[in-house]
């Protein structure tokens, strides 16, 4: 089985700019790499706030910069021509379907098919209220707005009627490239996400932290697409690792950490498991664009052993 390779674009954090992230997507397509990826942030509050389970949290300073993804990713497409253009994640709560699909739409017309629709729901209180969005729209208006948004990829006219959403017979264009729209994945570890992402997503895409926990979550993926009579080896696991790949071991080595050789062991390991891609996100270690770009031509030669 394939399976390539790819970065998070330095468009977060202290060391974000255009010009980095210009440099960053040149250099992964020169280097062979299958896709660059942004995530979405909508603001940083500076005070702790609950999530859920109760758990307090204090968002990374980090994310007090934070370039919007869809905009990033359509400099990027003017700036390259083969690599592949992904968000992991765009929160989808906060958006209206027929606005994001037409954006989607746009960096897919704009790149020449090359867009990966990463969605999520969204977590935190401070950025629902901002959206003016209620969290008990999760679960079951996530599902929604998943079917408003491929229902305005599909052929006009098109109409939609739902509990959350709604689309009057129009038509909407232009639409995507790719045939039904830009694949959609989607992450998560609980039960429920799981199982949508297995139902009604073109891929998953999880975080790896800890192989145990990413292996029982894989085959509960891989169970949800069967039992929704679907062949899980046609859809997409897209492995996202929030880790700098040079980091220096501690007691126990993190996945896709470590020498060239423990990296490329890890992705022979996940290959086997049938994954996809996988990418890393250096922006958390508040590693410098120069030292990710460095770090680039590493991560290539771990993914050709």
């Amino acid at each position: 089985m394939i399976m390539d390779i790819g970065i998070a674009l330095p468009h977060v954090g202290p060391h974000a700019s255009a010009q980095a992230i210009v440099q960053a997507a040149r250099e992964a397509e020169r280097l062979g790499f299958g896709a660059v990826w942004v995530l979405e942030r909508l603001l940083r509050p500076t005070f702790p706030f609950p999530q859920f389970g109760g758990r307090v949290m204090t968002m990374p300073e980090t994310y007090a910069t934070a370039f919007e993804p869809l905009e990033t990713l359509t400099y990027v497409a003017a700036k390259t021509e083969r690599i592949k253009l992904g968000t992991s994640v765009i929160d989808a709560l906060f958006h209206v379907p027929v606005v994001l699909a037409k954006r989607f739409a746009a960096l897919d017309q704009f790149s020449g098919g090359r867009a990966v629709a990463g969605l999520g729901q969204g977590g935190n209180a401070p950025e629902f209220e901002t959206a003016n969005v209620s969290l008990k729209r999760r679960g079951a208006g996530f599902e929604e707005f998943i079917h408003a948004l491929r229902a305005a990829w599909g052929p006009d006219p098109v109409k939609y009627e739902g509990r959350f959403y709604k689309i009057p017979e129009s038509n909407i264009g232009p639409k995507p490239v790719q045939p039904g729209g830009p694949p959609i994945i989607i992450g998560g570890f609980a039960p429920a996400a799981l199982e949508r992402a297995g139902r009604l997503a073109d891929g998953w895409n999880p975080v790896l932290n800890a192989w145990p926990p990413f292996e029982q979550a894989l085959k509960a993926f891989h169970d949800a697409a069967r039992n929704a009579g679907r062949d899980p080896d046609k859809l997409q696991v897209v492995v996202r690792a929030n880790v700098r790949p040079d980091a220096p071991a501690a007691d126990q080595r993190k996945p896709l950490t470590g020498s060239t050789d423990q990296i490329a062991e890890d992705l022979t390991r996940l290959r086997g498991l049938g994954v996809n891609h996988v990418f890393w996100d250096m922006n958390f270690s508040g590693t410098s664009a120069d030292d990710q770009l460095r770090l680039l031509e590493s991560l290539k030669k771990a993914s050709e052993f």
